[in-house]
């Protein structure tokens, strides 16, 4: 017969066992972000510059560009190329752009696909809570959300995000396939729900993404592997298979094949290879990653290189985001991570 005691105990015994079970699967980048009051400013430059007329173009053109000076120049001359608003046919070909077809109906189909933007808009302020939590020093900084005409999806420059609405329509957009220069295997990844991970690489690349020490392909990996693990730390919520861009057939892929990959990679004296072939082969964008059977995604190397930080951090909690970014020795980590996939 179980006494009183007996039973408080076993009741105790499970409490702890849950309580242990629960603190094993819980993720350590899902930190408290309600103290943090500061948020990113969010710019419609989309809406101000199509909202120019021809009636008094010159002047409405240089009060855009005064409002935002650093952005106007880098929309100018870096994302649609037509140079600068001291050049004589600057006028005329910003607003050649503005009112060309194609490029004004697809305004309006971002218009359709966003219009419900404030979800996007709580989620790119949630990520740089988490952002400012990790690197309380640093300035956030203002994003800026326009149409491109389907040029780079997001750029950045010092304290700048540029976000180009019109590369993330879906996957089914009929302009997409007009792009010649755009193959499916990218299109694939230029939908809406992708927006918010792809602004949170691009600002970890343009922060700590300095490949000038990443001589080898173990090196290239574990640099990704970092940038990646950013991405985690700014969006610890979002699905693996969205962060990496990769299906759910494709992540399961490197997840059943981890150790196999791994393995060729040794047997074949690949990780120490300087040879710029060898490390574009597995860590650039494609259908599929060379020289690994053809149903494995591409930059499979870099999914092996996000496994190894992850497993270095698991290791070392004593260790803080800050300082793993700013950690460029590539050797340490993949040896402290004790990474060997089985």
């Amino acid at each position: 017969m179980t006494t009183i005691k007996q039973y408080k105990f076993n009741l105790l015994l499970v409490g702890f066992i849950l309580l242990t079970l629960f603190s094993c699967n819980r993720n350590p980048l899902k930190v408290d972000i309600s103290n943090i009051k500061n948020s990113i400013e969010i710019v419609r430059f989309d809406h101000e510059l199509f909202a120019i007329t021809q009636n008094d173009t010159l002047n409405e053109i240089v009060k855009l560009s005064n409002k935002y000076p650093d952005f106007f120049n880098l929309f100018t001359y870096r994302i649609i190329r037509i140079g600068g608003i001291g050049e004589e046919k600057f006028p005329d070909l910003l607003m050649k752009f503005i009112t060309d077809t194609m490029i004004v109906n697809v305004d309006k189909l971002v218009e359709t696909k966003f219009s419900d933007f404030e979800s996007i808009e709580k989620q790119l302020k949630k990520a740089f809570k988490y952002y400012q939590y990790h690197f309380p020093e640093k300035q956030l900084p203002t994003v800026y959300v326009y149409v491109s005409g389907f040029n780079q999806s997001v750029v950045t420059a010092e304290n700048i995000i540029g976000i180009s609405l019109d590369k993330y329509l879906g996957r089914d957009c009929k302009y997409y396939q007009l792009l010649s220069s755009t193959p499916q295997y990218k299109v694939t990844n230029m939908y809406k729900d992708k927006l918010v991970s792809d602004v949170a690489y691009a600002w970890g690349s343009s922060e700590y993404g300095n490949g000038d020490k990443a001589t080898n392909l173990m090196h290239n990996m574990i640099l990704q592997g970092k940038l990646m693990y950013f991405v985690d730390a700014l969006l610890p919520s979002t699905p693996d298979s969205v962060k990496i861009g990769y299906t759910a057939k494709q992540l399961n892929f490197c997840i059943d094949n981890e150790a196999q990959m791994w393995n060729y990679l040794i047997e074949k004296k690949m990780l120490f290879s300087t040879n710029r072939m060898d490390i574009i082969r597995y860590i650039k964008d494609g259908p599929s990653t060379s020289g690994f059977p053809r149903q494995s995604p591409a930059r499979a190397a870099i999914w092996i290189g996000w496994q190894i930080v992850r497993q270095y951090m698991t290791k070392h909690p004593e260790i803080t985001l800050e300082e793993l970014m700013q950690n460029n020795d590539y050797q340490q980590i993949l040896n402290d991570s004790e990474y060997f996939p089985e």
